[in-house]
């Protein structure tokens, strides 16, 4: 079976792998937000309440970006 005939029957949907390669910046940019908070906690244990705060606001806007990603997927599949 050469290259070309194995082209040939592969079918699908390009949005799918979109949405996976979208998924990995909301991923990284989570795991930066926590470990930013816990370097500042390390540094300023009283402040601990307050960037614990900070972090879930933080997490919530970057998972708004794999929000994004979901929907567009769904807007291109039809």
């Amino acid at each position: 079976m050469d290259s070309t005939t194995l082209l040939a029957e592969i079918n699908g949907n390009i949005a799918t792998v979109g949405y996976g390669l979208a998924a990995i910046g909301p991923a990284i940019g989570v795991g930066i937000v926590v470990g930013k908070t816990i370097e500042g906690v390390a540094r300023q244990p009283e402040l601990a309440g307050r960037l614990q705060v900070l972090m879930y606001i933080g997490i919530a806007f970057t998972e708004a970006l794999a929000f994004i990603g979901i929907a567009t997927y769904f807007i291109f599949t039809n």
